[in-house]
């Protein structure tokens, strides 16, 4: 398991994380921003399945979003990842990473894990790309949704990587 800077605790956000979720992910530039709701959403129905990683003074720093595939149990989706600029580089995001699959492992027996990464996202391919060799699992890749299936203007394809099996014995 990858540890994070040892000022820091990575833990489940709450409800009122939400609006620095949503400026964490605002102030990224990569990723697609929700509207501020649904990060407020996200922090109380999907609390279980996300981490937050708070600095010092107990304000996030970086989070993940995930969520357990409803038609695969042992799947967690992780939808969005994203750390403060001023934390990056010090392996937070792969830290929280780590934290919340043990965790879901442990709780809910995860075994496998679904991200979508648009090409060309050098940073979120070695994150996911590392995690799968800590975790000693496979990477699968395939296009999810192509370009023509956003309704709202240019966007790149998704693809899907799939990560698993996961062997936590690999992660220590």
């Amino acid at each position: 398991m990858t540890a994070a800077p040892a000022d820091l605790l990575i833990d489940r956000p709450a409800m009122t994380d939400g609006a620095a979720l949503w400026r964490l992910a605002k102030d990224s530039k990569t990723l697609d921003l929700n509207s501020s709701y649904s990060y407020l959403l996200w922090c109380r129905d999907f609390a279980g399945t996300s981490a937050v990683a708070r600095g010092a003074d107990g304000e996030p720093v970086g989070f993940v979003t995930g969520y357990v595939r409803p038609d695969r149990p042992g799947t967690l989706l992780v939808w969005q990842v994203a750390v403060d600029s001023a934390h990056r580089g010090h392996g937070i995001a792969a830290a929280l990473l780590d934290g919340l699959t043990a965790r879901l492992a442990a709780e809910r027996g995860i075994t496998d894990v679904e991200t979508t990464i648009t090409p060309g996202n050098t940073a979120s391919e070695r994150l996911f790309t590392s995690f799968a060799a800590r975790h000693g699992a496979q990477v699968g890749r395939e296009v999810l949704f192509p370009a023509d299936l956003f309704p709202d203007g240019p966007h790149d394809p998704e693809v899907l990587y799939r990560i698993g099996p996961l062997n936590s014995a690999a992660a220590h």
